[in-house]
């Protein structure tokens, strides 16, 4: 795992400073601490930082091909490396090196562009080809690596890891993007098709870039997509055999390391299937973390006991105090941009916890986006029922009204929170998803807005974005679309941004087995009823499992990271709560200072739950202060 950085000049070659470079680089050592590598040609340059998992001696990067024509800088794993090797040894290809990222020049210079759908890995790469002096830019099928591009005022291209990479390049402007912001208070997170710097942009995940000197810059292009459109066939039984080889082959290709190798344990059904299907194939203990709170109603440390004890693992955990808020700047500056999802926290403790013992590091992501494991995708998934029977000019009217006039009860039993489902019963089943997505809505967003700010928006709303990638999805059903939105909207620009950020900020690989995309891809052509049986998601996955893990943890309620945020906003927090309206954010002119300090005062007080919006503006806040940004 590493970062990677570099400047490429495309229709005006000109001489790059290393001196650049490094800079670049220097600015991600933290995702790199064990090496660092720069190579310079005419008009480009290639930047490396290295942590050390495969070939610990060897695989220094900058990396050149055997016969000197192309040059390689690589962030991330690719599983499949031995047995592509062995393929490009068959064709002539030799090795100086027993790592993969020699394999990858070798299958560029063997395939092209093509070589992308040989690789299982996570990646996002660069090759510079010195023989038609055209630079490749790849990011893998997920987006568990990130890319992020800046188109500069010297014409030149910069592209690093993470946006402080971007950062220290003297040239990229500090000037926010409007439609991020927008994004940002509807999501949560900066989605992968903004960014909060106008002029930076994110290469999408599944897709390539290829430039070539002396011409125009070109655009991305998309080499993978998953597709709903297809069903298995097959009785409960036979899938669920086919499932469970799949699993397997998941977590075994990702046990490959150099280096100790442990796991992150919930105790949740995700991480505890991942754990067994690893002592399965482990001949020590394996090494699983937890991260426990002191507050019992957060707390899951007992259910990952049971599992580390029924395998026989070697298990830490560390209790972190639930006024844990004090990392604040820290998240903030780790994440560049801003991030709202509270989660950060507790999963930046567990990868701490985890890098005091290991370096590689197997988590339980991208399972519930796979498999159907969100409560939101059940509902969904019966919404879309009624709305199939009812018309929707009866629809809008009759569950509009109802929606509008059920009393708001975030204190309420969930059966009694009927408000959002009303609502999103009167909208298109995108409609709905993406208002049951969203963390502010419109009309909430709006109202916190000044003038100026909604107006250089131009009538830009977030959720549109959403609806039309969900409208257009390779999908047969509103499951299928729900499932196609999370996997490439929700999934790279929260969850993997997440846990990218958090372990390599403490220099620790994380490995998502459950996004092996063959996995995924049998997951997606699964008919509906082995997805969703009644209120229950996952309902194959769960079945699956039920061979390795106790009843209790396969069917518990669904809980996750939980980061009492309300409590602190009304507690310790509750003084940043109310300088948020007159602090730096309220001097960017981009939101009404009045209605922020009414919606603190609110939360404040107790009359209404305001506090994931005031979680958003206070995250935004530190973030452009960290970034340093202008209007």
């Amino acid at each position: 795992m590493c970062g990677i950085a570099g400047i490429f000049h495309a229709e005006n070659p000109k001489p790059v400073d290393p001196a650049r470079v490094v800079r670049m680089c220097d600015a991600l050592a933290h995702r790199g601490p064990d090496g660092a590598g720069v190579w310079t040609d005419h008009g480009v340059g290639l930047g490396h930082r290295r942590l050390s998992i495969i070939d610990l001696a060897g695989s220094p990067q900058p990396m050149h091909s055997p016969d000197g024509r192309a040059v390689i800088v690589f962030n991330g794993e690719i599983y499949n490396f031995r047995a592509l090797r062995a393929e490009l040894e068959q064709a002539g290809f030799t090795f100086r090196t027993s790592g993969d990222t020699e394999v990858i020049l070798a299958a560029w210079q063997k395939w092209g562009p093509d070589c992308l759908s040989r690789l299982d890995g996570m990646f996002a790469f660069a090759i510079f080809d010195l023989a038609t002096r055209r630079l490749f830019l790849a990011r893998d099928r997920f987006g568990v690596k990130p890319l992020f591009l800046a188109h500069l005022s010297d014409g030149s291209i910069a592209f690093a890891s993470e946006l402080k990479g971007l950062l220290a390049h003297p040239l990229l402007r500090r000037r926010v993007n409007p439609q991020a912001i927008e994004a940002y208070m509807a999501w949560g997170y900066v989605p992968d098709s903004h960014s909060i710097l106008a002029g930076v942009e994110k290469l999408p995940a599944g897709h390539f870039l290829l430039l070539e000197q002396g011409k125009p810059p070109a655009r991305p292009q998309r080499w993978w997509d998953i597709s709903f459109t297809e069903r298995e066939r097959g009785s409960e039984a036979d899938l669920s055999a086919q499932l469970v080889h799949l699993l397997r082959e998941g977590v075994r290709s990702r046990m490959v390391a150099d280096v100790p190798l442990g796991a992150f344990l919930s105790g949740g059904v995700d991480s505890s299937g991942v754990v067994a299907l690893m002592a399965e194939a482990s001949a020590s203990p394996v090494q699983t973390c937890s991260i426990g709170f002191d507050v019992a109603a957060y707390d899951e440390t007992s259910y990952a006991r049971q599992v580390a004890a029924k395998f026989g693992a070697d298990h830490a955990e560390r209790i972190v105090a639930t006024d844990d808020f004090s990392a604040i700047d820290q998240l903030a500056e780790m994440f560049d941009e801003p991030f709202a999802d509270a989660s950060a926290l507790p999963t930046w403790r567990v990868c701490q916890l985890a890098r005091e013992r290991v370096t590689v590091a197997l988590s339980g992501d991208g399972a519930d986006e796979a498999f159907a494991g969100y409560r939101r995708q059940v509902f969904h998934h019966h919404e879309e029922r009624a709305r199939s029977v009812l018309p929707a000019g009866l629809r809008a009217p009759l569950f509009g009204a109802l929606g509008r006039a059920w009393p708001k009860a975030d204190w309420a039993p969930r059966p009694l929170r009927a408000k959002a489902t009303l609502l999103a019963l009167a909208e298109s089943g995108e409609e709905g998803y993406a208002r049951g997505l969203s963390v502010t809505l419109p009309g909430a967003r709006a109202a916190l807005y000044s003038d100026s700010f909604a107006a250089s928006l131009a009538g830009f709303r977030a959720e549109d974005e959403l609806i039309a990638l969900m409208r257009g999805a390779p999908g047969r059903s509103g499951l299928d679309r729900a499932q196609y939105a999370d996997l490439t909207f929700w999934m790279p620009g929260d969850i993997l941004t997440k846990v990218d950020r958090t372990s390599m900020a403490v220099s620790l690989e994380a490995r998502e087995p459950l996004l092996d995309h063959r996995l995924v891809e049998f997951a997606a052509r699964l008919p509906e009823r082995m997805r969703v049986k009644g209120s229950v998601g996952k309902h194959l996955l769960k079945k699956s499992l039920e061979r390795y893990l106790p009843h209790d943890i396969l069917y518990r309620p669904k809980q996750g990271f939980v980061t009492p945020i309300a409590e602190w906003l009304r507690g310790p927090l509750a003084g940043a709560a109310r300088s948020i309206a007159s602090g730096s954010l309220a001097q960017t002119g981009f939101f009404n200072p009045k209605a922020i300090a009414g919606l603190a005062e609110a939360h404040i007080a107790g009359r209404a739950d305001h506090s994931r919006t005031l979680w958003q503006l206070l995250m935004l806040e530190k973030s452009l202060g960290q970034l340093g940004v202008s209007a």
